[in-house]
């Protein structure tokens, strides 16, 4: 009985799920490239940010950014060159759209995709502003977040090309 059962079994084509539905796909499709295609609407500020840091990040990456138990987010600027290179989002990051489309699918690392897209934006400002590279009174959106200069911008080579969406 135990060799025809396996048998049978053996023989059965495999069920691995079902067509992926379209819709769905482009839902999961979060990612945003270099050149910020695909950002979703709203914006958020400096001071939002640091409300929405201190209640939800702090308890990681310290004040200010400065990191224990996880990364440091801030400093480093002009290190990477030198005998003990700091990689932080202000040093070593090319592109802010990097950082909103991080912190929106994998922050905070306890709840990953819980944050609104307000509070993503709000948090980029906010981690932004700490080493000068958004003024204190900055507002991002999908029209802004595109035009911040990273201070490592020029740092890499492209070896791929633009990304097409």
């Amino acid at each position: 009985m135990f060799k025809t059962l396996a048998f049978l079994l053996a023989a059965a084509a495999p069920h691995f799920g079902a067509p992926a539905d379209p819709n769905l796909v482009k839902a999961w499709d979060r990612s945003i490239p270099p050149d910020g295609a695909g950002l979703p609407p709203g914006k958020g500020s400096v001071s939002e940010g640091l409300a929405i840091y201190t209640e939800k990040c702090v308890m990681c990456h310290g004040v200010n950014g400065v990191g224990k138990p996880a990364d440091q987010l801030t400093g480093g600027v002009g290190s990477l060159a030198t005998a003990n290179p700091v990689k932080t989002v202000s040093s070593y990051w090319p592109y802010a759209t990097t950082l909103f489309d991080y912190i929106r699918r994998a922050m905070p690392v306890t709840s990953p995709h819980s944050l609104s897209d307000h509070e993503a934006y709000a948090l980029t400002a906010y981690i932004l502003s700490i080493d000068g590279i958004v003024k204190k009174d900055a507002v991002l959106d999908a029209k802004s977040l595109p035009k911040v200069k990273m201070p490592n911008r020029d740092g890499f080579i492209d070896a791929y090309g633009a990304t097409k969406r």
